[in-house]
């Protein structure tokens, strides 16, 4: 999560910020970077109810890939079957296995649903936006590599912001979190930097811990995240904004979009740790970071995702 700063809770509006996000969700244009410098300060002004952006370079990095298109008839067979022999499977293995969501990290998902429909009402956060960003952020925490109680097997890191391709983000947590004591990385299935993670820490499944390595704890903060201001998700624009808050790209926001609808259209459990990997480079991902093209800066160590190359979005 590339947010690192406080939420200003006074409901009053901002009409530079809604005209800008509106522009955005009309046109969704490249020139997205210049529609976020317009409504800069409107957000930045007292008493608005948007998030306080730092003004940092991009600071992590996400998987890339969409969903698969989905047809809207079952395909035939690939070829009718010989005397003897079964038929061949038709082409709908990738719509299937991309909407199966490991059963631990699902659970996680839905009971942070639960928990907000409590607790913010009119915020009406979709599980399923929950998934898109677990998926884009950590491959669905590494295919659901996760105990029974929710926490990853291994840790799941972005790479250090250490200003080389991504934000300078020096360590805040003295490497508690991230094991990193130069600089912060991105830390969990919701990739929270160590400083948010601070400020929006929940304990999802009641273990009287909070630890972003978990994914019931994870799946709630990101919830109450997504939430802040006095969000209302079921309206486009809020939606747009409260994504926008996870990583400010253009292509993020559709990236993460595009998930949402496939998963809204249908989704099932799979046994943890068989979900599928994401192959573009990022946390979580079957592939390691690759360093920025000329900046000698070594790939992460093996099984910590981390790095891609976004070059836009918060702290």
């Amino acid at each position: 999560m590339r947010f690192n700063g406080t939420v200003r809770r006074q409901l009053t509006g901002t009409v530079t910020a809604v005209a800008a996000m509106a522009a955005l969700t009309a046109s969704q244009a490249p020139d997205f970077v210049d529609a976020v410098a317009a409504s800069r300060e409107g957000r930045a002004a007292p008493g608005t109810d948007d998030v306080v952006w730092s003004e940092v370079p991009g600071d992590d990095s996400y998987h890339t890939e969409l969903p698969p298109l989905v047809s809207p008839e079952p395909p035939a067979p690939l070829k009718p079957p010989k005397a003897g022999e079964a038929p061949s499977p038709p082409i709908v293995a990738p719509f299937r296995s991309e909407a199966g969501i490991p059963a631990t990290v699902l659970a996680a998902y839905r009971k942070a649903e639960r928990s907000l429909l409590r607790t913010a009402p009119g915020c009406g956060l979709p599980w399923q936006l929950l998934a898109a960003i677990g998926k884009v952020e950590s491959g669905q925490a590494s295919g659901g590599r996760v105990d029974a109680h929710g926490t990853t097997l291994t840790p799941i890191l972005g790479p250090a912001l250490d200003g080389v391709g991504f934000a300078l983000i020096r360590d805040t947590d003295n490497g508690v979190y991230d094991g990193d004591r130069t600089y912060d990385r991105a830390v969990g299935p919701m990739q929270f930097i160590p400083s948010t993670w601070v400020n929006w820490a929940k304990d999802g499944n009641g273990d009287g811990r909070k630890d972003p390595n978990n994914i019931y704890d994870a799946a709630l903060a990101a919830g109450h995240y997504l939430c802040a201001g006095g969000r209302d998700l079921t309206v486009r624009a809020d939606l747009d904004r409260a994504i926008l808050s996870y990583n400010r790209s253009g292509a993020y926001l559709r990236t993460v979009l595009s998930w949402l609808e496939f998963y809204r259209k249908g989704a099932h459990p799979v046994a943890d740790g068989e979900g599928v990997l994401p192959i573009s480079p990022g946390p979580g991902g079957a592939n390691r970071p690759k360093a920025p093209v000329g900046s000698g800066t070594p790939a992460g160590p093996p099984g910590t995702g981390g790095g891609g190359g976004i070059v836009i979005g918060p702290q």
